[in-house]
């Protein structure tokens, strides 16, 4: 299963295994991604987690 990284275009090959919620990082810019959908494959950007300062 093959994705596009909606940050740079490189293409985003899923492994055999791949679940929805499943981080990856694209081989070509490095960006986080979170893989949405396995059928059709499809990643966007990774929610950035905000500090959490034990407030």
């Amino acid at each position: 299963m093959k994705a596009e990284c909606p940050v740079c275009g490189a293409e985003i090959e899923f492994a055999e295994d791949t679940v929805q919620g499943e981080l990856l990082e694209c081989s070509e810019c490095g960006t986080e991604l979170e893989v949405v959908s396995t059928d059709p494959p499809k990643v966007e950007e990774a929610p950035q987690e905000e500090e959490d300062w034990g407030q």
